[in-house]
């Protein structure tokens, strides 16, 4: 006997389109550097039922649209730079009603030559990688953010109180180092808006809300890092945030005859605490 069965949701497209712009407007160049995926959502029953391509518009075109669009357009920021491609594929097919586009951004600082910033010299700069979504299903929806922010607090954390069983051994801890590599992302409210100013902002707020924080648990810290953007800016509806417990142990030297006032630490890679969860305004 033939299963029941239909197409469900199904999106397709250009996955990691690098791309680098260089302005040569004036003898000082400037670099935008962008990893894009463009994804489109419509009518695409027939090339999965029967492999009638008639409506798809080819992964190859969506990479040479990237493409074409940033010299006719410019990148701006990578948000205004997915909007202009949602734009652009909602309304040159009509049967193309959304889709998925987004965007990783590496930044770059001009290398320092004689004290001086060299015009057309470059060296990669931060470890953290900004990002950006767009999804547009009924309307554009956009999420910004970034990840692999690392941080680290040298004291100023605790963590004690937890409930104890047969199986915990983990001392409790008055003062020890909290680090954690950030990925957060934040929705927000509307699309017209200077999105370049906000990530600069909010990334600032994430790092003085991690440094000002006496942490009594990752959780915690989490909250106000993520309280703090919500509280400066009404254009972020909510904020979604991963932060991995970059565990660090005090390494036991008695054995050598040292003592160790919490100088000496082993980092552990993992296994580690995974602390996420969303800050979203209250209803």
């Amino acid at each position: 006997m033939t299963a029941a069965v239909r197409l469900g949701a199904n999106q397709y497209g250009k996955a990691e389109v690098r791309i680098v712009k260089v302005t040569r407007t004036t003898p000082v160049h400037e670099i935008e550097d962008l990893n894009v995926t463009s994804q489109l959502r419509g009518d695409f029953t027939a090339t999965h039922l029967t492999g009638d391509n008639a409506l798809v518009v080819a992964t190859d075109t969506q990479k040479n649209t990237i493409y074409g669009l940033a010299r006719e357009h410019g990148i701006g920021s990578p948000e205004d730079f997915l909007l202009l491609l949602g734009r652009h594929f909602t309304g040159s097919f009509d049967w193309v009603t959304g889709g998925r586009w987004a965007a990783d951004a590496y930044s770059w600082e001009r290398i320092a030559v004689g004290g001086a910033p060299h015009d057309h010299a470059f060296v990669r700069s931060g470890q953290d990688t900004r990002t950006a979504v767009l999804d547009w299903a009924e309307g554009p929806v956009m999420t910004s953010g970034l990840t692999d922010l690392v941080v680290l607090k040298s004291t100023g954390s605790e963590f004690h109180g937890f409930p104890r069983d047969r199986f915990t051994t983990l001392k409790e801890a008055s003062d020890r180092i909290l680090a954690t590599a950030v990925t957060a992302s934040w929705r927000y409210a509307t699309t017209e808006l200077d999105y370049n100013a906000l990530y600069t902002a909010i990334r600032q707020i994430l790092l003085e809300t991690f440094a000002t924080t006496h942490s009594l648990a990752l959780q915690q810290t989490l909250y106000a890092m993520g309280a703090a953007v919500l509280e400066a800016h009404d254009a972020v509806a909510e904020i979604s945030m991963s932060m991995p417990n970059k565990h660090h142990f005090l390494v036991d030297l008695a054995p050598f005859d040292l003592d160790n006032p919490g100088e000496i630490f082993f980092a552990a890679d993992r296994p580690y605490g995974l602390i996420e969860a969303t800050v979203e305004r209250a209803v």
